[in-house]
């Protein structure tokens, strides 16, 4: 997700007009809020800058730049530590607010607390959630102190500071801290090695990529052609072998298992894809 808004308010019609994953998400709560401008994922700052900036939304009414430092629902891609801080430099030279995404790569997915950290860019905001309380329902906005001026009043939740998604929270912290970022880094560079090696293996898989446990792979139909089908295949044989993994984007695998997985269980899940690959072929 990259999207680009100016000034606007609400809370769950600000996160539906963000969003551009799925039709069925927005289905149902038309009109969406108006200023809100999506880009593809990974298009050059260069087309940012003329065509965005420029030519569609007023730069002194510009709020700021969304964008996943890890394309999530989109297909797990990840972009170059460039084109990152080139938008960096681009909100800098404009004065736009930059607003990293890390509700599915912060809080120790990539072996770092936050994905943004692998890319050397410092945003001013930082969105994050379900991994920092470990399933409890929390939410973090995280930002550079002058942001964080609010007075009294501007802003209230119901919910907010629920004492135990707290506590929940900070155990997860703890736990992040101790070991499991650095699992997800060791255990996650391994099962990436291995996904790399069964692509040599198999004509169903392509483009293992990732950081740390957050890793995607193609599928293909054997053919040389992506293959949406073969994908949602693949995760229900999975799924009867008792494994739970998810499709993202179009045509690929997502394995983003819990930062305590060992590395017996990742060789395991990858030894699974192989032997649903080879029952494909036949």
């Amino acid at each position: 997700m990259i999207a680009f808004f100016g000034a606007f308010h609400g809370r769950t019609l600000g996160a539906l007009s963000l969003t551009a994953s799925k039709n069925i998400q927005r289905k149902g709560f038309a009109p969406l809020l108006s200023g809100v401008h999506h880009v593809r994922y990974g298009e050059s700052v260069e087309y940012i800058e003329e065509y965005v900036i420029k030519k569609t939304i007023d730069v002194e009414n510009f709020s700021a730049i969304f964008v996943e430092p890890i394309q999530g629902e989109g297909g797990y891609i990840v972009p170059s530590a460039e084109w990152l801080q080139g938008l960096r430099d681009l909100c800098n030279r404009y004065g736009i607010l930059m607003v990293v995404d890390e509700v599915q790569s912060g809080m120790g997915r990539t072996g770092k607390m936050f994905a943004i950290e692998h890319f050397g860019v410092e945003p001013d905001i930082i969105c994050t959630a379900k991994g920092i309380a470990s399933g409890l329902p929390l939410g973090a906005f995280i930002a550079r102190a002058h942001i964080m001026n609010w007075k009294p009043g501007q802003h209230g939740t119901t919910f907010g500071g629920n004492p135990v998604a707290c506590a929940a929270a900070n155990a997860t912290m703890d736990l992040l801290e101790d070991s499991l970022m650095e699992n997800a880094a060791v255990v996650g560079a391994r099962m990436k090695g291995k996904l790399e090696e069964l692509t040599h293996a198999t004509a169903f898989l392509s483009g293992a990529r990732g950081i740390g446990l957050m890793i995607g792979i193609d599928v293909m139909d054997g053919q040389g052609a992506f293959s949406p089908e073969t994908r949602n295949r693949i995760v229900h044989r999975f799924f009867e072998r008792g494994i739970l993994v998810l499709g993202c984007g179009a045509h690929t695998i997502r394995f983003c298992p819990p930062l305590c997985i060992t590395r017996k269980q990742a060789d395991y899940t990858v030894e699974i894809l192989g032997e649903i690959c080879r029952e494909m072929e036949g």
